[in-house]
Order: structure tokens, then C-alpha cells, then sequence
């Protein structure tokens, strides 16, 4: 059984820039030795990806604060991380949950059986839409959500995407 780390959206916007937390700052390190406890080609990564009239989406509707705008340093994965992920293993995604990410581990799963494990911002938001993608693409697949490698836009909304996700047949650790 080969295991896939799942590393969604550690980006700067999210630990310190825009919209950043201490709780989200606290889990980089723990991210980071997790990433390390991988083989390289098994670590996959999300980027949220939003144009410059990210306010004039459906999203920047009712999220009115400009985050991880394509290009700009905010947008960028934390340095410490983007060193330990492929760049070819990294995907760009306008939403929360990456479809092209779920194509491409389905792709995967059709040569060989996969365990799924996933860290990352936010819990509430896309960690556990990406789970859940990945949830209705794999429905036998093991997939876990590291919650010391998580953070949520609260921590009692981080506590509630963790429960969410247990009630999907989707485990921590």
C-alpha cells in the first residue's frame, strides 16, 4: 500500500499574511516533519488560487478580503514548505476542494492501493473539502487528517471539520 501526504493550501496568506492565525502559525513546524517523514514523491500540494478580481467572485462576495491573488507572496506556499514538495506535485486550485488533485490520486488508485493522509489550512474550509472530494472519488480508500497539522479558521471550527470529516468515515490520527 503506497501512502500519499496531502498538504492543502500552507500558503503565506494563510499562516501570517491576510488571513492568518496564531493557531495556523503553530502547526508549521509539525507540518514540516510531517512532509519530512514522506518519501518526496509521495507529497502532493493544494495552492489557493484566485485572480486579481478576486473581490468580484462568488467567494470574494462573502469573503471580501483579497487572499493568495496569483503571483503575489501571499499567494505562495511557506517557504519551508515549498523546498520539500515537488513543483510538478503542486495544484492550483480556484475553489476549495481541488478536482484536479482528486482526478489525478484516482489515476493513481487504479495501479495501486492508497492510503490518504492530510494536513494543512483550513480544517473547516478546504482541508475538509478536499477530504470529502476525495471521499466520494475513493470511497474504499483509508484516508486520515492529521489534526495536530490542521488548523481552522477558529479552533472550534477546526474541532467541528474534524468531527464533520469522523462522521464521513474520514479519521485522525
Amino acid at each position: 500500500m503506497r501512502r500519499i501526504l496531502i498538504v492543502i493550501d500552507m500558503q503565506n496568506d494563510f499562516i501570517d499574511g491576510a488571513l492568518g492565525t496564531p493557531e495556523a502559525q503553530a502547526i508549521v513546524p509539525a507540518v514540516v516533519r510531517k512532509i519530512r517523514s514522506y518519501p518526496a514523491c509521495d507529497v502532493f500540494a493544494t495552492r489557493d488560487t484566485h485572480p486579481a478580481d478576486y473581490l468580484s467572485t462568488q467567494e470574494g462576495t462573502y469573503l471580501p478580503v483579497p487572499h493568495c491573488i496569483k503571483g503575489t507572496d501571499g499567494w505562495r506556499l511557506r517557504p519551508e514548505v515549498a523546498e520539500l514538495v515537488p513543483a510538478d506535485h503542486v495544484f492550483d486550485k480556484p475553489t476549495f476542494g481541488s478536482t484536479e488533485l482528486a482526478r489525478a490520486v484516482r489515476q493513481m488508485a487504479q495501479h495501486e492501493e492508497l492510503q490518504l493522509e492530510l494536513v494543512g489550512l483550513c480544517t473547516d474550509i478546504c482541508v475538509v473539502s478536499n477530504a470529502l472530494l476525495l471521499k466520494a472519488v475513493l470511497p474504499e480508500a483509508r484516508i486520515s487528517v492529521d489534526p495536530a497539522c490542521c488548523a481552522g479558521v477558529t479552533p472550534q471550527k477546526h474541532e467541528a471539520a474534524l468531527e464533520t470529516m469522523r462522521s464521513c468515515q474520514i479519521q485522525g490520527l
